[in-house]
């Protein structure tokens, strides 16, 4: 099975990507994964990619898709995978789909509302000693702002800050609407209900990946 997941900062794909990799024995495949891979091993690609990356700048298209390609031809990617961050645009998904042998079977998009991740993400805190996370509405520490654990003073990420987070979605939107109504012509396109608990999300998932 061929799937990609979709779906916004904080709607809890890297859960259910592990969860849907452990049932269905594919390879949870993220491009974030890939880049450090390639530069870590300082291949060509991952050397080129770096030079983007460590200006601040997005790797083009037509690099990614050189990078996720290259990764989808390794053994264990013969009976599926699970793409998570790829494609990010319509560009992509089209390189995708004309690879040979590995047209996408189901894009599964995991909805939740703006003001959803708004309210996840910028109530999130961390302990910067032990790096145990708490949610200020919805797991909140014993004493406010310390860590039940080593009761050091807790901190937001600066990816948590609303800015951040407000910045993170607008590139997100702009660039997964087009990408959904592509999958949906496609007639691959899924959805669920990210805001219910992580267990019933997945029982969603799995009825639709049956």
């Amino acid at each position: 099975m061929k799937i990609v997941l979709l779906g916004p900062p904080g709607a809890g794909k890297g859960t259910q990507a592990e969860q849907i990799s452990k049932s269905y024995s594919i390879p949870h495949i993220s491009t974030g994964d890939i880049f450090r891979k390639n530069i870590s091993e300082r291949t060509e690609l991952g050397i080129e990619a770096k030079g983007y990356m460590d200006k601040g700048l997005l790797v083009p298209d037509e690099l990614t898709i050189e990078i996720v390609k290259n990764r989808l031809v390794e053994d264990d990617c013969k009976n599926g995978f699970l793409l998570d961050g790829f494609p990010r645009t319509v560009k992509q998904a089209e390189a995708l789909d004309s690879f040979q042998g590995k047209k996408i079977d189901i894009a599964l998009l995991i909805e939740v509302p703006r003001e959803s991740i708004l309210d996840r993400m910028t109530g999130r805190r961390v302990c910067p000693a032990c790096g145990t996370t708490y949610h200020i509405k919805f797991n909140p520490p014993k004493i406010e702002n310390k860590c039940d654990k080593c009761s050091t003073a807790l901190i937001q990420r600066k990816d948590d800050v609303e800015e951040t987070v407000k910045a993170r979605l607008d590139v997100y939107y702009e660039q997964t609407e087009p990408l959904a109504k592509y999958y949906k012509s496609s007639g691959v396109l899924r959805t669920v209900d990210g805001t219910k608990d992580i267990d019933i999300v997945f029982k969603e998932i799995i009825s639709v990946l049956g």
